[in-house]
C-alpha cells in the first residue's frame, strides 16, 4: 500500500502519470471530533443551521471595492469556520 508522502510526490511524476494523478485519491481516517461534527450537522436541525451559516458566510462576497482590507480578512476568517465544519463532516462520512 502506497503511503500518503508517496502519493503527494506522484503528482510531480514526468509525464501524463504527473497529470493523471490526484491527491483525492489519499485517504484520511476521520476524527472522533469529525465524527462528532458529523452526528451534529446530519441532523434535520443542523443542515439548516449549516445552510444558514453558508448563506451569511461563503454565500456573501468577502470584500467589496471600497471596503477596508480588514472587512476581507475578517470575512475569509469567518468563511475559514465553515468550510472546517465541511471538512471535518465530508472525512466523517468518506473516511
Amino acid at each position: 500500500m502506497e503511503t500518503q508522502a508517496q502519493q503527494i510526490r506522484s503528482i510531480n511524476t514526468p509525464g501524463w502519470d504527473g497529470l493523471d494523478a490526484t491527491p483525492q485519491d489519499i485517504k484520511v481516517e476521520p476524527s472522533q471530533l469529525d465524527k462528532s461534527y458529523q452526528r451534529c450537522f446530519g441532523t434535520e436541525d443542523g443542515q439548516k443551521v449549516l445552510e444558514h451559516l453558508i448563506s451569511v458566510t461563503i454565500n456573501k462576497p468577502s470584500w467589496i471595492p471600497g471596503a477596508k482590507k480588514s472587512y476581507g480578512y475578517y470575512s475569509e476568517g469567518q468563511n475559514s469556520i465553515v468550510w472546517d465544519i465541511q471538512g471535518r463532516i465530508r472525512r466523517a462520512i468518506n473516511g
